[in-house]
């Protein structure tokens, strides 16, 4: 050490410098930092070890108190309260609807030793976690385990009633007049935060709680549907359209398109088209002077044979084309509303090459049924018969004896005559139309059709074969065979009128090549059921005999080449018809 002198001749000591350092170089200050530090993460290590030992102070798990419990005793509780209600259905509501939605069907498991971790159970380093087991008031819900497939699925089903999709703007022609239907919000079911609400209401709300939903707003607006109806749909209809082809004119009248037209929202505004297929009908029959309709071929029935009258092609305009180019035209005005278009070939629908590969060559069933003298039975079977002949049955086709006739109305041709129903005969227009149906299923049951549909009549009529005739009534009984053959079927059909003294007949052929050699056979008759005794005094009663109920079987055989390839067999089950009287039931004598 180096001793300094003094005035006063003593050696004295140095000054020590400020901010001396020592052990390891750290200056005072900085190993009270150290220090500091070292003693808040003993207290926060401390604190992680005592976090998971108990819950929270003032703590709740949706609505059960488990303050300051271990967090086994917290389980257990929580346990006992929610066990009881896992199965209780989530609520629902919007509006005046209401939903239950059960926690299976939507896909909710309650997890409770996730739960209890999760709000306090387990060891955190979260230092509010560690605040919380000793201060301030904590409120816990549930932890779930979720099928979001199920979530999403039920959420589904209840937004199909809720949805109300946005209405787009859009004007249609009606009677040649512009009709615009206005754009419209849209409400629809926010699904994502519809999951949020449902997971959030199990095993804790009381009541029901309210479905989320947001505004859907339409792409165009009103403003754009008064721009299209001012300067496209108004002048569109206001007059027709000249057309020119060849040298010749034809005008195109507004009625003749308008019901094609339309202005829809497309890509984000208002667009026109025309559906071509709507457009073809009217504009053939208002441009007839414009061309020549193709013809059909037509299969037809002389002196017992098929003959094929040639299709023949026709010369129009294409429906295709004029929709294309006759959009532009539509809002202009004067001499400028008028299109050149070229007419072209037009081929027919069935030709005569369609004809032919049908190969209908030779008639391959017949089959007729009598009838007594009766003026309707007349004039319903000649109509029948007038629908039905000329019917063209195409492989793999089903024929629909209700489709190919029509309902039996005044304006259809028919007239008022007897049916039977509800096992009594009554008076209603098309009476007599079941014989028609009887010959037909009879020449498709020998001709090897496949039965699809008929219906025996409730009773049997003896002028019908036993268990092998048919009736139909409108909307809800048909007469229906498919074509399972790779040949065409034509049918043909026919009647010879009643005179006084002689009997019509109902006469149906079937003309096709032929596959199949058909016979039939019946069973006995069994299970007989008596009729019993009506009495009607209604001005719609018509009298009848009682007939014996019974059931019976009828079978079907199929040869090819004199060797029996299948067999089917059909039951006719026949209720016992009644005795009716037209008169009031006499009273009962009491000493009877």
């Amino acid at each position: 050490m180096t001793l300094v002198s003094t005035s006063s001749g003593k050696p004295k000591k140095p000054k020590k410098p400020k901010n001396q350092k020592n052990w390891h170089g750290m200056s005072r200050n900085q190993m009270i930092l150290l220090g500091a530090g070292l003693a808040l993460a003993g207290l926060y290590v401390v604190g992680y070890f005592v976090t998971g030992l108990r819950m929270p102070a003032n703590a709740t798990v949706v609505g059960v108190d488990v303050s300051g419990m271990s967090p086994a005793a917290a389980q257990q509780k929580i346990d006992k309260a929610l066990t009881p209600h896992l199965d209780d259905p989530v609520q629902l509501s919007h509006g005046e609807q209401e939903f239950q939605i059960g926690p299976d069907e939507a896909g909710l498991t309650f997890n409770l030793e996730k739960t209890v971790d999760e709000a306090g159970g387990s060891r955190s380093w979260n230092p509010a976690g560690m605040w919380g087991l000793f201060f301030g008031d904590h409120e816990f819900g549930t932890e779930l385990d979720v099928d979001d497939s199920k979530l999403r699925t039920v959420i589904s089903t209840f937004a199909g009633t809720i949805d109300e999709p946005e209405v787009e703007p859009q004007i249609t022609f009606e009677k040649a007049k512009p009709v615009a239907r206005k754009p419209a919000d849209g409400r629809v079911v926010a699904r994502k935060d519809a999951a949020e609400v449902i997971k959030g209401a199990y095993l804790v709300a009381k009541e029901p709680v309210a479905i989320p939903t947001v505004v859907v707003e339409p792409t165009v607006d009103q403003t754009a549907l008064d721009e299209a109806m001012e300067t496209f749909a108004k002048p569109a209809m206001s007059g027709p359209v000249m057309l020119k082809s060849g040298g010749k004119d034809a005008e195109l009248p507004t009625t003749a398109f308008a019901p094609a037209l339309v202005v829809q929202v497309e890509g984000g505004a208002l667009v026109p088209s025309i559906d071509p297929k709507k457009l073809a009908e009217p504009l053939q029959d208002s441009t007839t002077g414009l061309g020549k309709e193709a013809q059909d071929a037509l299969i037809t029935i002389e002196s017992g044979k098929p003959v094929i009258a040639p299709s023949k092609p026709g010369l129009g305009l294409q429906a295709e084309e004029l929709a294309i180019s006759l959009l532009p035209v539509l809002p202009k005005s004067g001499a400028e509303r008028s299109l050149q278009i070229e007419a072209k070939i037009v081929e027919p629908e069935f030709t005569t090459k369609d004809a032919k590969a049908l190969k209908i060559t030779e008639k391959v069933s017949e089959f007729s049924t009598t009838y007594d003298p009766a003026a309707y039975r007349d004039i319903n079977q000649g109509r029948a018969a007038q629908l039905l002949d000329g019917t063209l049955v195409k492989p793999g086709e089903t024929f629909s004896f209700n489709d190919t006739l029509g309902e039996r109305t005044v304006g259809n041709g028919f007239t008022q005559g007897t049916v039977i129903n509800g096992g009594v005969f009554r008076e209603e227009l098309g009476g007599g139309v079941s014989q028609v149906v009887t010959t037909t299923y009879n020449a498709a049951f020998f001709a090897g059709m496949t039965d699809i549909e008929h219906h025996p009549h409730d009773f049997y009529i003896s002028r019908y074969p036993v268990g092998r005739e048919a009736t139909v009534y409108w909307g809800s009984l048909d007469l229906r065979f498919r074509n399972d053959t790779k040949y065409g079927v034509l049918i043909n059909a026919s009647v010879q009128k009643s005179a006084p003294g002689r009997q019509g007949v109902m006469t149906v052929q079937m003309f096709s090549t032929k596959v199949w050699d058909v016979k039939a056979g019946v069973s006995s008759r069994r299970n007989f059921r008596k009729p019993g005794l009506q009495y009607d005094p209604t001005d719609r009663c018509v009298a009848q005999s009682p007939v014996q109920g019974f059931d019976i079987d009828v079978y079907r055989t199929f040869f090819q080449g004199g060797k029996k390839v299948k067999s089917e067999t059909d039951t006719a089950n026949y209720k016992a018809a009644d005795e009716v009287r037209c008169e009031e039931k006499p009273k009962e004598d009491p000493d009877d």
